[in-house]
């Protein structure tokens, strides 16, 4: 059981090119759709800029700026600079304020997993399947697991809302 105040961590995981980013997206609708407040993680192995050469930001940053935050009335954004890849939970403990957040990636932290698995790319799971909450794929699994369809959505937010009491209010009473 969770802590009152821990925030339900699902990660979406799979091999390169199975669709994650593709299923994380159906997921973020159908959370939005139920009225819960969701947080992402994504996890990139390689560095990755979000700053564009020239903006101001990035002239912060430049100058030696160590953490720069750009704010207005509709977003607010943090840049930190790090000496190193950061375990996922001192990453989400700087989130607040959501009912639940998803991770793309994150395949060897300690959290719930989603594997996205299709089978014309692969022939075994990257997870063993005591590490999953759920697959979602285009075959039906037998590996003791929920087998969701790759377009099930609603299946897997009813599971997420069973496991973790996330409010199920939503779009398809």
């Amino acid at each position: 059981m969770n802590h009152p105040q821990q925030i339900p961590v699902v990660s979406v995981v799979g091999k390169s090119d199975v669709g994650k980013t593709t299923l994380l997206e159906k997921l973020l609708k159908e959370a939005k759709c139920r009225g819960w407040r969701v947080a992402t993680v994504k996890h990139d192995v390689h560095e990755f800029d979000m700053d564009k050469p020239g903006k101001d930001t990035w002239r912060h940053a430049q100058a030696g700026a160590d953490m720069v935050v750009i704010s207005s009335p509709r977003k607010i954004a943090i840049l930190e600079s790090v000496d190193e890849d950061k375990p996922l939970d001192e990453v989400i403990s700087r989130i607040r304020g959501v009912d639940l957040i998803f991770t793309e990636g994150y395949k060897r932290a300690n959290k719930a997993k989603i594997e996205v698995f299709r089978s014309e790319a692969h022939q075994e799971l990257l997870c063993e399947p005591e590490e999953l909450m759920a697959i979602a794929a285009d075959i039906t699994l037998d590996k003791g697991v929920p087998c969701y369809g790759l377009d099930d959505a609603k299946g897997l937010c009813d599971l997420i809302a069973e496991k973790f009491s996330v409010n199920a209010s939503g779009c398809h009473e």
